[in-house]
């Protein structure tokens, strides 16, 4: 079932998301939606696959409780490499950009980096050894305004280490 707050939803418990719906596997290019993906664990199956978030949506509805609404601040998207990476994208819709970073580490080496997105960075791309994307590397992202997605990534990689950012 879909439930729709419109106010401050308190819990002395913690909220648990556990159960098979709680993960979706991306095998394929995928055009990511919020209705299916967005609070959710999207393990990356497809070492080259591009997925592809939606467009945000700021709009101010007329009614802030309406459960139809388009705005979409604040949807998150989880994504955690299963399969190795040999050319995974991590794409906007090219008008949206990232703002934020991600770490690649390298084995328990002290070497590993931290890259910082460029204003007009539009694509997170992981090859499994310099730019990241080795099983269990993770990236989330947030809509946080305006054409702007914040990002963190702990990734894993090989090699002399690069940006994972680019512009499409």
């Amino acid at each position: 079932a879909q439930t729709t707050f419109s106010g401050p939803v308190r819990s002395l418990g913690g909220f648990i998301s556990a159960g098979s719906t709680s993960f979706v596997s991306l095998t394929a290019n995928t055009t990511i939606t919020v209705a299916a993906h967005a609070g959710k664990v999207l393990l990356c199956n497809d070492a080259d696959g591009v997925f592809t978030l939606p467009s945000i949506v700021t709009t101010t509805p007329t009614d802030p409780t309406d459960p139809t609404q388009t705005n979409n601040l604040g949807m998150t998207f989880t994504f955690v490499v299963v399969t190795a990476a040999t050319d995974m994208d991590i794409s906007t819709d090219g008008t949206d950009k990232y703002v934020g970073g991600a770490y690649i580490g390298i084995d328990d080496s002290a070497a590993g980096k931290t890259f910082i997105s460029g204003s007009s960075n539009d694509v997170i791309t992981q090859n499994g050894s310099t730019k990241g994307g080795l099983a269990g590397s993770v990236i989330r992202v947030t809509a946080i305004a305006s054409a702007k997605y914040f990002v963190e990534g702990q990734l894993l990689g090989s090699g002399t280490l690069v940006t994972p950012f680019a512009d499409a």
